[in-house]
């Protein structure tokens, strides 16, 4: 009975981490799949709007079905409160502790680590004699031009935008997750107005009537995927992640993505792994532990504090115990660092 607890307790513990993980290998699993749609024509434009559309269509009948009677509403004053906490932010950074200076030792490296796999090369290695047959829809020297023509920098602008955008959704997430309970719900409208938005930027961009049109082949599989898994499922698992753990929690592992897609692109498409993309991952790696050290030692210092902070009666002063567990917790960190310094 005791080892059916422990590993009860142990499986508790490590779904946030499996649910993460599995949502990476679904992100490069969209962009293996996306790839090879959009090299072979699909519009971008559209890919986007039938992804959206896809993921409404299957998570609105959960919501409709089970959360019928604790749907509430989102009121103006709900929103504006929304938005006023997003503006100050979801993390803490308190540089003279441990923990925050490893949250963000671990942010750059990771992030260096992602930047040297995409910018250094250095020489091809082969797994298993794999041979690399895959070759680039668009020529090195068309390539070339784009990059002297501007597109290369427009291109990383883009991105860096995107990004800005994407970790502003996580934490508009995680907020709004603390006042609309109907986590389904939420899903659906987030994928609702995706689409909607994306039908009105597609109309305007994409002239051609003939995008529009998709069959039972790699593009209909591609939207479908996108949709299902990276949109619908993905918005609630991460939802439901945050909600315990954070959002840095679960946009540190953003970047295993590059690693495995580096490898399942090199497996599937044949395509070339270099000796940069391997430091990097390694690199990645060493960035993603540190922010998740610095993550437990927050987790461990908030259950100190909730051991030793207790409900008050009424009319009693919060102050006092409130800095008994500050001075225990600052006891605690003193103690260990003096032990360090001794070894």
């Amino acid at each position: 009975m005791a080892f059916l607890e422990g590993l009860g307790h142990f499986f508790q513990n490590a779904m946030p981490y499996i649910a993460v993980i599995s949502l990476q290998f679904g992100y490069a699993g969209m962009n293996i799949i996306s790839a090879i749609s959009l090299d072979r024509g699909m519009s971008h434009y559209v890919l986007v709007v039938y992804r959206h559309a896809f993921a409404t269509a299957v998570m609105a009948p959960f919501a409709l079905v089970l959360e019928r009677k604790v749907r509430p509403k989102i009121t103006f004053k709900i929103f504006i409160q929304m938005l006023v906490l997003a503006l100050l932010g979801m993390e803490k950074l308190e540089l003279k502790r441990v923990r925050s200076r490893a949250k963000l030792f671990g942010t750059l490296v990771t992030l260096g680590g992602a930047m040297l796999m995409t910018f250094y090369k250095g020489s091809v290695i082969n797994f298993f004699g794999t041979k690399h047959g895959h070759q680039p829809s668009i020529p090195s020297t068309a390539l070339l031009n784009h990059h002297n023509g501007g597109e290369f920098i427009r291109g990383s602008i883009l991105l860096i935008i995107s990004t800005v955008a994407w970790a502003a959704f996580f934490i508009l997430q995680v907020i709004t997750l603390r006042k609309y309970t109907a986590h389904l719900s939420l899903t659906t409208m987030v994928c609702f107005l995706g689409t909607l938005q994306a039908i009105v930027v597609t109309l305007a961009m994409e002239r051609r009537p003939s995008a529009w049109t998709i069959g039972w082949d790699m593009n209909l599989l591609a939207a479908a995927y996108a949709g299902i898994v990276t949109s619908g499922v993905a918005y609630y698992v991460q939802g439901l992640v945050m909600k315990t753990k954070g959002p840095v929690f679960v946009t540190a592992f953003g970047p295993m993505v590059i690693v495995i897609v580096a490898f399942m692109g090199h497996f599937i498409l044949a395509e070339k792994i270099y000796v940069g993309g391997i430091i990097g991952s390694v690199v990645i790696v060493i960035g993603l532990y540190s922010v998740l050290w610095g993550k437990y030692e927050e987790s461990k210092e908030k259950e100190v504090i909730g051991e030793i902070v207790e409900l008050p009666m009424e009319g009693e002063d919060q102050l006092p115990i409130r800095n008994e567990a500050i001075e225990a917790i600052q006891k605690k960190e003193a103690s260990r660092q003096s032990a360090k310094s001794r070894i």
